[in-house]
């Protein structure tokens, strides 16, 4: 009897430790938080573009997201994964922004990446 509670105290004893070890979620510091991206789509030098498409491009699993920018032409994109790069176009009526690149290697909480609509 003692011996299956000696036991029982061994396994509970290594459940605390397993159990109170850092995941992969607790470790690497900042790499572990989710980002925030906003922007703003223009026209032209300073017109906002309501209702363009902003495209977020996953380039590890090649997943997309998708946005459809407000009355003054911003953009949200919560839950960026910090080790990963990024693409981001938008588009709208015909008209294409550039590709640009949000890099695993930029560690801001919240980056902001302005985009320009132009004739394809």
């Amino acid at each position: 009897m003692r011996a299956l509670v000696a036991i029982g105290l061994v396994l509970l004893m290594s459940g605390m430790v397993w159990a109170s070890a850092p995941g992969p979620a607790q470790k690497g510091g900042s790499q572990s938080e989710l980002r925030t991206l906003t922007g703003f789509v223009f026209m032209g030098k300073d017109q906002p573009v309501q209702k363009a498409v902003v495209y977020l491009k996953n380039t590890k699993t090649l997943l997309i997201k998708t946005y459809i920018t407000d009355t003054d032409g911003a953009y949200r994109f919560t839950a960026v994964a910090p080790n990963v790069d990024y693409e981001i176009y938008a588009e709208h009526e015909g008209l294409r922004s550039d590709t640009k690149t949000l890099s695993a290697f930029d560690n801001r909480k919240q980056p902001t990446v302005t985009l320009r609509l132009h004739s394809k």
